[in-house]
């Protein structure tokens, strides 16, 4: 009888400490790793891993899978780059606590915030739930292909307790805040690993409502925030427009963690429009540490960038009405019609913000749109923008964004990061990436399926920071991705490459590691279309000790679950 269900022999094993590489044998166990060296005996199945890194599988801390985990198995895009675990229900959002007379306003607030498409979660989510549990429960009914944790939302729990008045952004009275921390002690009890919050004036319903966090006051995070104190577990995931004042209003962030316990995370990004705020917050976070509390900032390895294009949701006219009435065209067609003289004159002469339901229109320029390329460029040149290619040839940038859309029958994208990237490089995201108080996130899986497609940072990270600029070593890049992000969450039985610990690996061709241009499908429930790529260079992706990915395909294997809780590390 072989002594191990499935051994990886010969790798160069990087266990997700940050220590050094090794070469060696990783023998699984049912779920767990039994062995990690070398190993003798045999295994029901082996994968020979000469040449390639053995690598934890990756813990992604911040997503929105929300809706997706109820409908689907696979938690494409992240399954693919690697991802074996995600954390969902940031920002706020979400589906749960809530009575069927305000789904819909859930629905409406996720579509705005997240662009998942009304249609979709309206033929997707079942509704089987009104409480936390009993989402969890939905949840946990369904096999999947990689590990889900989830977060209390905070605009869930607002609307559930106050109704109308938290739609209308009234304050929380006290015999609310009970309630709400009630609620928080139950969800945590029930497996939620924390509790989310919103305050940030992008996030909005399509209609332009903001989200019914915006002024929660600092007594109802406060008792949501003791909520988890009772129960004895949960962080708090806040993002925040750090508006009017981000020093004030990080310092209540501080009140709050004091006065509750509890570990937080906060969303860190660079705003173009105030490109030095990240320095303070930064300093704030890392005092807080000196000074005992866990206020971690998450951050993203690159900038954070949406797609436009006519495949896509969005892109620079897509409110314009002229365009409104082809919009329904496919893609090659539509672009034939923007290339007739008459509707390109038509559709230049229009508007483009009086009819946009995009959120974040008012944070696109010109000065930030770039041709995104084959291969995929996440870093380019100012230069290079749509506005100074128009001014070197003495053309309008609408002009100049118009021809890029329409070239090679609409396939085009422009990308335009929108955070991250006011000092027109990098140079943001290396600095935070430099400072281990920060975790790598941010790339919202689930979430802005049709526009944003940064969920698989973890390939990108690798490639471009890793194997290509050498920034980093390659442990470090790791550790980065497993222990650190599974510790952040309290997911202290995964992330190391131990005996003992959960059997999910990695496999990586380091060499052939990348992405390939973006691509529409339509396989979201009422047809909806999202963005995906293909990935090179996982040879193999292991969760719970069963083999669900080769050579970059889905094996059909579904040992992923829903984990309740922080998970405690296992003796070997």
């Amino acid at each position: 009888m072989p002594a191990y269900d499935l051994i990886i022999r010969g790798g160069t094993i990087v266990d997700g400490t940050g220590g050094s590489e090794r070469e060696g044998d990783v023998a699984i166990a049912g779920n767990r790793i039994a062995a990690v060296g070398t190993v003798s005996g045999s295994g029901a199945e082996e994968i020979d891993a000469k040449g390639k890194l053995v690598t934890p599988g990756f813990v992604d801390i911040h997503t929105h899978y929300d809706a997706q985990a109820v409908w689907d198995d696979h938690m494409s895009p992240s399954s693919s780059h690697g991802v074996t675990t995600a954390v969902m229900g940031n920002c706020g959002v979400g589906f749960a606590p809530c009575k069927p007379e305000d789904r819909e306003r859930l629905i409406e607030l996720m579509e705005g915030v997240e662009d998942i498409p009304g249609a979709v979660m309206h033929e997707g989510l079942k509704w089987e739930w009104e409480s936390f549990g009993e989402y969890l429960d939905a949840i946990d009914r369904r096999p999947r292909d990689i590990d889900v944790c989830a977060l209390l939302p905070h605009a869930a729990v607002r609307v559930f307790v106050m109704g109308d008045r938290a739609i209308a952004l009234e304050n929380a009275n006290q015999g609310d805040i009970a309630q709400m921390r009630q609620i928080a002690k139950d969800a945590m009890r029930a497996g939620a690993f924390g509790f989310s919050t919103s305050r940030t004036l992008s996030h909005k319903t399509l209609r332009g409502d903001p989200t019914p966090t915006l002024r929660a006051q600092e007594d109802e995070l406060r008792g949501i925030a003791l909520g988890m104190t009772d129960a004895g577990s949960g962080m708090l995931e806040m993002v925040s427009e750090w508006a009017p004042d981000h020093n004030e209003e990080f310092a209540m962030l501080r009140r709050v963690i004091e006065a509750s316990g509890r570990p937080a995370v906060f969303t860190l990004t660079q705003r173009h429009s105030r490109p030095e705020v990240w320095r303070d917050l930064l300093r704030h976070a890392d005092k807080a540490t000196q000074d005992g509390l866990s206020i971690r900032p998450v951050v993203a390895p690159r900038a954070i960038g949406v797609l436009l294009g006519l495949e896509g949701s969005q892109n620079p006219f897509s409110g314009c009405p002229s365009y409104k009435e082809i919009a329904h065209l496919p893609v090659a067609e539509r672009a034939r019609r923007m290339s007739d003289p008459a509707v390109r004159a038509r559709i230049l002469s229009e508007d483009p913000a009086a009819g946009s339901t995009f959120p974040l229109f008012h944070r696109m320029s010109y000065e930030y749109m770039f041709r995104f390329g084959t291969p995929p460029d996440y870093q380019p040149k100012l230069e290079n923008s749509v506005a100074a290619i128009a001014a070197r040839g003495n053309r309008t940038a609408p002009d100049i964004a118009y021809d890029m859309l329409t070239e090679n029958d609409g396939a085009n994208f422009i990308y335009h990061p929108l955070a991250n990237y006011a000092y027109g490089d990098l140079s943001m995201a290396e600095a935070v990436l430099d400072n281990r108080n920060c975790i790598m996130g941010l790339g919202d899986g689930g979430a802005h399926v049709a526009f944003i497609l940064d969920a698989g940072y973890q390939t990108w990270t690798m490639s471009h920071w890793g194997r290509d600029q050498k920034r980093w070593s390659i442990p470090e890049m790791i550790r980065r991705m497993t222990s650190d992000t599974a510790g952040a969450a309290g997911l202290h039985d995964r992330g190391i490459l131990a005996p003992g610990m959960k059997a999910d690996l990695n496999v990586i061709d380091w060499d052939h590691l990348g992405t390939g241009m973006p691509y529409v499908v339509n396989d979201l429930p009422a047809g909806g279309k999202r963005l995906l790529q293909k990935v090179s260079g996982y040879d193999a992706t292991v969760v719970a000790g069963r083999v669900t990915f080769r050579e970059g395909e889905p094996t059909g294997t579904l040992p992923g679950k829903l984990v309740r809780g922080p998970q405690a590390a296992l003796a070997g």
